[in-house]
């Protein structure tokens, strides 16, 4: 039976655009995990001046882009869940590419990227491949409807021993204070009720846990966490 309290949904509801992000993670010197965070400029209409993980839209030539290695096994079976390959194999790519974009960091292997486009111009330019077999799935998050902008988020996680070269920082500027924080740092920064559920969910895995991919969205009887 329905929840009398729950607010019904509009049909018409804008329909949310596939994304997907980043979560690096590496040890401090004392063993503690920090990852990388990124503060959203004023000028943005969706989450303006708040702390979130590297990421953004999928484009349609995602599906198509030069990877050094698939996603692995584990990680494509979950996707292919609820995603097209096509479409899955997109979002790994689209955390790659916008994770290099907004951060410089390029989780890549060496090798020469045939007919390259400007979306892989980082790549192609240090002579390597993006790579998605570092990558491990960790969370999907769709926005509520009714928000002026609505996306399909799925959280991807890998290692900064996965990056190739230097690790220094930089980005596009479309993250304004790129840092490495703590979990604990992390919780303190002005980010967004999605990224806590989503270190939430990361927390477990970082201490070996077994855990199954997770979504948080809401339906007719409001907010849910549901299994994949």
């Amino acid at each position: 039976m329905a929840d009398a309290d729950a607010k019904p949904i509009d049909p018409k509801a804008r329909r949310p655009r596939l994304a997907a992000s980043l979560i690096l993670t590496r040890k401090r010197a004392n063993g503690d995990t920090e990852l990388l965070l990124g503060r959203r400029s004023g000028g943005h209409v969706f989450m303006p001046q708040k702390y979130v993980f590297p990421g953004g839209r999928v484009d349609r030539a995602d599906g198509f882009a030069p990877l050094a290695r698939e996603p692995r096994a584990e990680v494509r079976d979950v996707l292919h869940r609820v995603l097209t390959e096509r479409r899955a194999r997109a979002a790994a790519a689209a955390a790659l590419r916008e994770t290099a974009e907004e951060t410089g960091l390029l989780i890549a292997r060496p090798g020469a990227i045939g007919r390259p486009n400007a979306a892989w111009a980082p790549f192609s330019e240090a002579g390597v491949k993006p790579d998605a077999d570092p990558l491990r799935l960790v969370a999907r998050a769709i926005t509520p409807p009714g928000r002026t902008r609505r996306f399909d988020a799925f959280f991807f996680q890998a290692d900064a021993d996965a990056v190739h070269g230097t690790a220094e920082l930089n980005g596009s500027g479309e993250l304004e204070d790129l840092r490495w924080a703590s979990l604990e740092e992390a919780h303190g920064l002005d980010i967004p009720i999605i990224t806590r559920f989503v270190l939430s969910e990361l927390e477990p895995r970082l201490s070996g846990a077994d855990r199954p991919v997770r979504c948080a969205r809401v339906t007719r009887r409001g907010p849910q966490v549901e299994e994949l």
